[in-house]
Order: structure tokens, then sequence, then C-alpha cells
């Protein structure tokens, strides 16, 4: 199956999906003679990746994928070995070597031309970036990609600083990032920042209805407003449920929205939230399985175990997830109810990037919403 996030991706900067602004300021930097290292920041599915894709496209021209070099620093965020990892990925050679990704340079720098595996998408700026003038600039020879910067942590940015500084003479760096805050000064101060802004709900409801287009399909009427409602400006979601309901003959009735929403993870955030304000955070209840009762964890703590398990998140993902609930402005909370979880959501936060135990974290952000949940919510014969 063809998966239409990468069929229909954008293949000239006027096409990414993103205010003219970001568009044109994208296209200026890409054709640049010397272009500067780049921070992306915005909301998940709002283009980043895309935008990227097209900078690295335009300034190392149709090889661009050959000398393109992506890193998730997602994946490295508290897991054993990340340093070596890392360090690993920047110096293939070893970590004693003077030879690092950033220093090596590529024929393909000076001629676009040379390699056989070029890319036959178009210039996204509509002509190919012209080579430097002889003792000028050094040709970029290749471009390395960190996406989620903001789970490098300040050791590993503070390490690319003085890569950045050594041996990126013929190299640029991408950042992607979703809060820039937590990318030092030292970086930010040595790239260009382009902010992304969310995606509209009818600007998605147009992508989606240029694909229905592409594809023959008729969706019956409202079916492309809801998905572009629930994806909530990600444009990357949007996309991926379409194309599911499409291979399931699912766009007939809008009611087939609302089953896969009830099937996602908002009702499962709701519900580790209901369980922890009615003071059930640990609910232990013996079930049958098999042949032999077994003791299973239930309440809160069981809720968000399941949740984590099903869609592999993390501590960081899950106080995103709870955050988006909370200010999406669907909750029937009061005001001082809702105050009260997002000063704790906002605690957790903070307290995950200084530990390197996330479930002890979550577990004691669970607990401060029963106490809410008592000071608010429930009764004193309730709470005993």
């Amino acid at each position: 199956m063809t998966v239409w996030l990468e069929q229909y991706k954008p293949e000239r900067f006027d096409d990414l999906l993103t205010t003219p602004q970001v568009a044109d300021a994208l296209k200026h930097l890409a054709l640049q003679a010397n272009p500067p290292h780049l921070l992306l920041s915005g909301p998940t599915g709002c283009g980043k990746t895309a935008a990227l894709q097209l900078v690295c496209r335009q300034v190392l021209g149709p090889a661009w994928r050959a000398t393109t070099h992506v890193l998730q620093a997602r994946d490295l965020d508290k897991t054993a070995g990340a340093m070596a990892r890392f360090e690993a990925f920047l110096r293939p050679e070893g970590v004693g070597s003077e030879d690092t990704l950033a220093g090596r340079t590529s024929l393909d720098a000076f001629d676009h031309n040379i390699s056989a595996s070029a890319d036959r998408s178009p210039p996204p700026a509509g002509e190919e970036s012209p080579a430097p003038s002889s003792g000028t600039f050094a040709a970029v020879s290749r471009i390395i990609v960190i996406e989620d910067a903001d789970y490098l942590g300040h050791a590993r940015q503070s390490y690319l600083r003085r890569m950045m500084e050594d041996s990126s003479r013929s190299a640029r760096f991408i950042f992607t990032t979703h809060t820039p805050s937590r990318i030092i000064e030292a970086l930010r101060s040595r790239t260009q920042h382009v902010r992304m802004p969310s995606l509209t709900r009818l600007m998605i409801e147009q992508r989606l209805e240029n694909i229905a287009v592409a594809e023959a399909l008729q969706p019956v009427q409202g079916v492309l407003g809801d998905i572009a409602h629930v994806a909530s400006g990600n444009l990357r979601k949007a996309i991926f449920t379409f194309q599911i309901l499409a291979r399931r003959g699912l766009l007939g009735d809008r009611k087939n929205i609302q089953l896969l929403m009830a099937n996602s993870s908002r009702r499962e955030v709701q519900l580790v939230l209901e369980e922890a304000l009615r003071g059930r955070v640990h609910d232990w209840k013996w079930e049958r399985q098999g042949e032999k009762n077994t003791r299973v964890l239930k309440g809160a703590m069981g809720a968000l175990d399941q949740m984590m398990a099903t869609h592999d998140l993390d501590g960081r993902s899950v106080v995103d997830r709870l955050h988006h609930f909370l200010v999406a402005g669907r909750t029937h909370y009061s005001d001082a109810v809702l105050a009260d979880l997002l000063e704790a959501v906002s605690a957790c936060d903070m307290n995950l990037q200084r530990s390197a135990q996330e479930r002890i974290q979550l577990e004691e952000l669970l607990h401060r919403i029963s106490e809410i949940g008592q000071r608010h919510l429930r009764s004193p014969a309730q709470a005993s």
C-alpha cells in the first residue's frame, strides 16, 4: 500500500502547507550561497519534516538523500548507552577519531549531477542553487538533521555546539523542536530560527480535498471536516486517518469518525484523569486469566500503563497528551480544577527533564491529581 504521506508530500516550497511568510523564508534561506544552520520549531504535524526535506533537496541538489543524515533524538532519551550512540552517529570512525560526520566532504557538493542516485524531484525553489564562487564559501557537502532536539539534554547539546564551531565548514545542521526554549542558547544563537505555526482546520481540510480528488474518492459531506477537526492541527495524523478510512471503505458515514475517536488515546487520557481524580491511583483487582486468578493493576496507574504500552509512549509524550486534553477546551472541569491540573502537569514535565525514573514522576503526578480531586470534587466521606 502506497503511503499518502509520502506520495503527496510537497515538492516545492510553494506547495508546503504553511503561511506564505514561512514558505518564502525557507526558500530564501535555502537559496543562499552560504546557508545557515536552521532551527525549525512548531507543534506536531505542522510540516517541520517536510520543510527540512525541501531545504535539504534545494541545498544539496538531486543526490541529497545520500548526504543527509537524520538522528531522532527522542530515541536517545533516557536509554542505556545513549551518549555512545550519539557519538557513534557524529563520529562514524570511532569516538577517538578526528574524523567527524560534519567534517566529511562529498563530490556531490561541487557537481550536483555526479551521483547516480539522484532524486528526480524538481528543485523546490524552481531552480537549482548555484555553486559558491571560488574563494568565497565552501560548498555545503552534507546536512545533519537532529529531529526532536529538545530531547537531547544539555550535555549532548554542548557536544554539538563544539562540533558546529570546529568541523562544520562544509556541513550544516538542522534541528527540529516542539519547545525551542529547551535548546541551549549556545545552539540557538548559531542557527536561523524559523517558527512554523499550527495548521488551521480549513488548511487541513483543503489538503484532504486535494487528495480525495487525486484518488477519485467521494467522501460523504462533512467527513473531511470531521477528520480535520479531530486531527487538531496535525496534518500527518489527518492524512493517515483519511487513508485508513478510505482503505476500509468507511468514508460514507460520519459516525465512523466518532467510533474512531472513541478508540483513540483521547478516551484513554480521560480515563486516566478521571480515575486519579476519584482517588483510584492504584486499584488492584483479581481477574481470571486461563486457569488461575491473577492480581491485576487497575485504576489510574493501570490505565496509564495500558495507554503507554498500546501507543508506545514515553513520559514526555504522556505529559503532552494530558496537556493537550486539558487545553483543548472540551472538558467540564471548573477553572480552579483546570488551573491546578495544568500546574501539576507542568511540574511533572519539569521533573521528567531532571529525572531518569519517569515512572516515579508519573506516579507522583497521579497522586497530585488525586489530591486535586479530594480538594475540589470529592466530599470528606468519599475521600475516606
